[in-house]
């Protein structure tokens, strides 16, 4: 005879392991954060598809609806601001609850298709429609951009800067840049080189500051910013034109300063550190005599 609680006990036992067996591993759970991630993704893939229904397709039938372009390339923009968002919220998130261990590799990749592809892509089309652009040159800047991604995000998996320190322009803030040179319509010849310009900045070792505290406050503000501009203009609202304009130029000015500055801080921590050097030197001398 088997004991009736004995065989319920084994019942329990083996439903519990049941349960344990079924549970999904620890490296397949999402977190908040990585939610947010896929959300930039996302964000980035429809910027893409924004990019081709709105602006390529109607060019390569003939389309004469500029209006329809003006707006699919505002809606493009503005999707990748929202995955700048998403990236921004993400790490703030993982910082102060958790992050599944595959969210690093879930950053990467949603970057390199919301601040890499879709940027190229963007390039690219411009060269496809503009008026005075070349096609295959332009081509070969939307690779050099995406290329440009691809070694910033390899390298940060790799090298470990200082706390609150990038080493080359983030991704996000080189996306947007580059987008903001194809909006401003120079001519082609400045708009390549500023476009290859950015993509070195990428991978330089020029260091720029993490959007932490007060900084990422006024990222998103710088954001939410942009894109009131881009509806303006999309929408054809009086000053609209002006304010996407003056939005552009800034974000090409915030491109090229940020670096200044993070040099003259270099020098004058070099010119410190050499002087206290020097001080200390010279009161070793002093205590000899």
């Amino acid at each position: 005879m088997i004991d009736p609680d004995t065989r319920a006990a084994d019942w329990v036992a083996e439903a519990e392991a049941a349960e344990e067996a079924e549970e999904m591993p620890l490296s397949l759970r999402l977190s908040i954060a990585d939610a947010l991630t896929l959300g930039n993704a996302t964000c980035g893939f429809m910027a893409v598809y924004f990019t081709t229904t709105g602006i390529l397709i109607p060019h390569l039938t003939g389309s004469s609806e500029t209006g329809m372009a003006r707006n699919s390339a505002a809606t493009a923009v503005i999707l990748m601001l929202c995955a700048a968002i998403f990236d921004l919220f993400d790490g703030i998130v993982a910082r102060k609850l958790r992050s599944s261990p595959m969210g690093a590799e879930l950053d990467n990749l949603s970057d390199l298709i919301s601040f890499g592809l879709a940027p190229a892509y963007f390039v690219l089309v411009y060269g496809m429609v503009a008026d005075d652009a070349q096609q295959k040159v332009s081509a070969v800047a939307a690779i050099v951009v995406l290329l440009a991604v691809v070694l910033r995000l390899a390298r940060f998996s790799c090298v470990t800067m200082k706390d609150g320190m990038f080493q080359g322009m983030p991704s996000p803030f080189g996306a947007l840049t580059v987008v903001s040179i194809i909006l401003l319509e120079l001519p082609f010849i400045p708009t390549l080189l500023a476009i290859i310009g950015t993509a070195w900045l990428m991978v330089s070792r020029v260091e720029y500051p993490k959007p932490r505290g007060v900084l990422a406050a006024a990222m998103l503000s710088w954001i939410v910013g942009a894109m009131a501009m881009l509806a303006a203009w999309a929408f054809d609202a009086p000053g609209g034109q002006f304010l996407l304009q003056t939005g552009c130029a800034l974000q090409v000015v915030l491109g090229a300063v940020i670096p200044l500055f993070a040099t003259a801080r270099r020098v004058n921590t070099f010119r410190g550190n050499r002087r206290e050097s020097r001080e200390a030197r010279q009161a070793e001398a002093a205590q000899l005599r």
